[in-house]
């Protein structure tokens, strides 16, 4: 009785850990679900974006990540372009700009 409540627990956790995970916006996510994504979730992508450019220039940040994503996201039609190709496409405008 005991083991088959804590394999339920551990299934559960295991469950609730997966999809937590999933709810993290990822690299192959499209540019459409930034807008619907928790506050949290965008500063987290963010600052993992912040933290990989960095090297770049430091005014590749946290900061500017969020900002160039709310732009993507909401202005026009971003279509089926991935977080990924929007994160190159931040990068490149900011290396643009610095020239």
């Amino acid at each position: 009785m005991v083991v088959r409540y804590l394999s339920f627990v551990l299934c559960f956790a295991v469950g609730l850990a997966g999809s937590a995970q999933a709810a993290k916006l990822a690299l192959d996510d499209t540019v459409t679900r930034w807008p619907r994504a928790s506050t949290d979730d965008k500063v987290d992508f963010a600052t993992r974006m912040g933290k990989a450019f960095s090297s770049l220039s430091p005014e590749l940040d946290m900061n500017y990540f969020i900002r160039c994503l709310e732009e993507t996201a909401n202005i026009g039609n971003p279509g089926d372009i991935k977080l990924e190709q929007a994160v190159k496409i931040c990068v490149s405008v900011h290396q643009k700009a610095s020239e």
